[in-house]
C-alpha cells in the first residue's frame, strides 16, 4: 500500500483556523493524505480556543508571539521557520488560506522549496492595494506562487482568469467558513443560543481591527457607535475587542464607560456564532463576518472603503459604509429605525456556499498530489553567491 502523502497546513490567525479547520478535519478522514498542521503563534491565546473547538492539535508551532507584531517580523520569521519544517516533513503540498502575512510568507517558503502551494479562498480582490492593507497585496503575491487556486465563488474565479491564471488550476469550492459555521451551529445548545438574549433590547454586534483604520478610523467608528446608542434606549452594543493594543487604545476610551455598550474580551468562536445569530445588525470590518452573517440572516454594515467580497454587497446582505462617523451613524440609524430596510437585507440570499467546500478542497488536492507529477524532495541547495 502506498504511504499517504504529507500535506502541510499553515495558519497564523483565528480566521485562518476557522476556515482551515473543516479542511483539516476532512483530510484526517482520508487514507491517502496526511495533514501536518503548523501554527505561527501570532495570537496563540485566541487561536487555541478555535483549535480546541475543532479538536485540532498542531504538529509544529513557529512561536512568533509578540506584543506588537511588525509585518517584517512575521514574514521573515515564518520564512525561516518553515524552511526548516519543509526540510523535515517533505510535504507534497502546502495549504494556505486567505490573505494574511503568514499566508504570503508560507507560500513563498513553499515556492522556494519547490513544493506546490494550495490557496484556499483564492481570487478575492478589492482593486486597491492599500485597502485592505496588507491583505490585498498578500493575496496577489500568493496567487503568483500558487499551483492550485481554490476559489470560493465564480466571481473570485473570474478575478483569477482576468489576471492570466491557468483555468485548469482553478477549482470553485464555495467558502469553507460556511462548513465551519454550519458545524458550530449544529453544536450549539439552547443555553448558548440564548446567552445574548438577556433583555428586549436589539443587539448590535461590532468588530474592528483593520490596519487601514488605525490612523483615526477606529476612533471614528467608536464615536459613531456612541452617537447612535445615545438616544436609542432599545439598543445595546456588544464589542468583543481585538487583542491588538492599537485597537484598544483607540476605542476603549470612547466606548468603555457607556452603559449600553459592552466592551468584552474576544469571544470564543462558539460564543461569537451565538452572538451573530442573536444580532439585529452587525457592524464589522471582518471579511469572515461578511460571509457568515448571510447564513444567519443578519445585515452587515462594512466599515471599510471597499471589499474583496462583492458578492455580499451585490446580494444585498452587506453594505459598505466606510470608517467615517457620519455615514456609519446614517446607515446604522436607517437599519435600526426602518423595519422595511432591515427586512430587505435580512432576507438576502447567502452567496458563499453550501457547506461542502472542504470535501471539494480535498478532492482537488487529491488530484494535484496523485494525478500530477510529484515534486522532487526538497534539499537545500544554497550555494555561495546565490540570492
Amino acid at each position: 500500500m502506498t504511504a499517504p502523502a504529507t500535506v502541510m497546513v499553515v495558519l497564523g490567525t483565528r480566521p485562518e483556523a476557522i476556515k482551515l479547520a473543516p479542511v483539516i478535519r476532512a483530510l484526517r478522514e482520508t487514507s491517502d493524505l496526511r495533514p501536518v498542521v503548523v501554527v505561527s503563534g501570532q495570537h496563540r491565546h485566541i487561536l487555541d480556543e478555535v483549535l480546541d473547538l475543532f479538536e485540532i492539535v498542531p504538529d509544529h508551532d513557529l512561536e512568533l508571539l509578540r506584543d506588537r507584531h511588525t509585518l517584517t517580523h512575521v514574514t521573515t520569521a515564518t520564512l525561516t521557520g518553515l524552511e526548516r519544517l519543509i526540510r523535515l516533513e517533505l510535504p507534497a503540498a502546502v495549504i494556505v488560506q486567505g490573505d494574511t502575512t503568514t499566508t504570503f510568507a508560507a507560500s513563498l517558503a513553499a515556492f522556494y522549496a519547490q513544493v506546490p502551494v494550495v490557496h484556499v479562498e483564492a481570487g478575492l480582490r478589492s482593486g486597491d492595494r492599500w485597502s485592505p492593507y496588507p491583505e490585498e497585496i498578500n493575496r496577489q503575491l500568493t496567487t503568483r506562487l500558487t499551483s492550485l487556486h481554490l476559489a470560493p465563488t465564480s466571481t473570485a474565479r473570474r478575478c483569477l482568469l482576468d489576471e492570466g491564471v491557468d483555468p485548469l488550476s482553478i477549482v470553485v469550492t464555495g467558502n469553507t467558513v460556511i462548513d465551519a459555521l454550519q458545524w458550530v451551529v449544529g453544536q450549539l445548545d439552547a443555553g448558548t443560543h440564548g446567552m445574548w438574549h438577556i433583555d428586549d433590547r436589539r443587539l448590535v454586534l461590532v468588530t474592528a481591527h483593520r490596519r487601514e483604520s488605525w490612523d483615526g478610523g477606529l476612533a471614528e467608528i467608536a464615536y459613531a457607535l456612541r452617537e447612535v446608542v445615545a438616544d436609542r434606549t432599545d439598543v445595546r452594543v456588544l464589542f468583543p475587542i481585538h487583542p491588538n493594543p492599537v485597537v484598544r487604545e483607540a476605542m476603549t476610551p470612547v466606548l468603555g464607560s457607556l452603559q449600553n455598550v459592552e466592551v468584552v474580551e474576544p469571544l470564543g468562536y462558539r460564543e461569537f456564532v451565538a452572538a451573530m445569530a442573536a444580532s439585529y445588525v452587525i457592524v464589522s470590518d471582518s471579511g469572515g463576518v461578511q460571509e457568515e452573517a448571510p447564513s444567519l440572516g443578519v445585515p452587515v454594515l462594512v466599515t471599510r472603503e471597499n471589499t474583496e467580497r462583492p458578492e455580499a454587497v451585490e446580494a444585498g446582505t452587506a453594505r459598505i459604509v466606510g470608517n467615517q462617523r457620519a455615514e456609519i451613524v446614517k446607515q446604522l440609524g436607517l437599519l435600526l429605525d426602518d423595519p422595511t430596510e432591515h427586512s430587505r437585507m435580512r432576507r438576502a440570499i447567502n452567496p458563499y456556499g453550501d457547506g461542502l467546500a472542504a470535501a471539494r478542497t480535498v478532492e482537488a488536492l487529491r488530484h494535484l498530489v496523485w494525478s500530477a507529477p510529484r515534486p522532487a524532495d526538497f534539499v537545500a541547495t544554497a550555494e555561495a553567491g546565490q540570492d
